[in-house]
């Protein structure tokens, strides 16, 4: 079984107040625009400053510094930045930011996890060493769940009680580095009693997997996000699936990027299932198709 590397992936560098700079991803970029004229909106988050029309739709516009609890960029500094239109999770939210600095390719292996002392509040999901400068990698999902509560989709799953008592049954295992997915993802177990066991990022949970497996209670089905530091969601499928003498546990794969291609390699490296968006019931709906495999 072989594979070529998916590890490296194009990040925006960008600066907020200070010199200091982050970093998000390229594919939940669709634009990066110049400043422009904001229709205001009443009684909306202070990190909000209005509204642009993008390709037709009203999209909402956020300071980002203000947003992760910086000091919020001054009208000067509004006027001589940029609107980055991002993606997230289906919704279109335009960033401004005081400066974009360049587009740089990062090796997704040599992402490190952030500090553990920083806390579930840290809007950060990696750093990465750029000629001994560290870059933070922001954790968009975080920053738009605080400005915008209600976007962080828990809704219930519609599940029967013999599905529910089906899926109780499997020692399921979630990785994912995004405190906001690890809630959804939680959240909706909860709500039917279902346990699972949870992780942070791929090697962790590569090593539960063994754990597990030499205990005599292997894992069943893994639900992993596809974008995380060190090992991502296409390694530790392939690790999984090149390991002959392991388990082998039904692999849901997800991502928040809208993007075929990362389908299609999910199949490739040995996933049973790819979702793109999260979505309750589909969620639950491919798990059960792998408690019944």
């Amino acid at each position: 079984m072989s594979r070529q590397s998916t590890h490296s992936q194009k990040l925006l560098l960008f600066r907020l107040t200070g010199q200091k700079l982050f970093a998000i991803g390229t594919l939940k970029i669709r634009e990066i625009l110049p400043f422009a004229r904001l229709t205001k909106l009443p009684q909306s988050h202070s990190a909000v400053l209005g509204t642009m029309s993008f390709r037709g739709s009203a999209v909402p516009v956020i300071d980002m510094a203000a947003a992760v609890g910086g000091r919020p960029l001054t009208a000067e500094e509004q006027q001589a930045g940029s609107i980055i239109v991002t993606d997230i999770q289906r919704q279109e939210i335009g960033f401004v930011v005081r400066s974009v600095n360049r587009i740089i390719e990062a090796d997704w292996k040599k992402v490190q996890s952030p500090p553990a002392a920083l806390g579930d509040q840290a809007f950060i999901t990696g750093l990465i060493d750029m000629d001994g400068d560290l870059i933070q990698l922001l954790d968009v999902e975080l920053l738009l769940s605080k400005v915008y509560p209600s976007a962080v989709d828990t809704q219930a799953a519609a599940l029967t009680d013999v599905e529910s008592e089906s899926l109780r049954a499997q020692r399921i295992l979630l990785v994912d580095d995004s405190q906001v997915a690890r809630k959804q993802l939680s959240d909706v177990l909860d709500s039917k009693g279902i346990s699972y066991e949870v992780t942070t990022n791929g090697q962790n949970a590569l090593d539960r997997l063994l754990e597990a497996h030499r205990g005599g209670n292997p894992v069943d089905i893994l639900v992993s996000d596809i974008e995380m530091p060190g090992l991502d969601g296409y390694e530790l499928a392939f690790n999984i699936r090149d390991n002959t003498s392991l388990r082998q546990p039904y692999i849901i794969l997800h991502t928040s990027l809208n993007s075929e291609m990362s389908l299609s390699y999910a199949n490739q490296v040995g996933a049973n299932e790819a979702l793109t968006k999260f979505d309750a019931n589909e969620l639950m709906q491919a798990m059960l198709r792998g408690a019944a495999n």
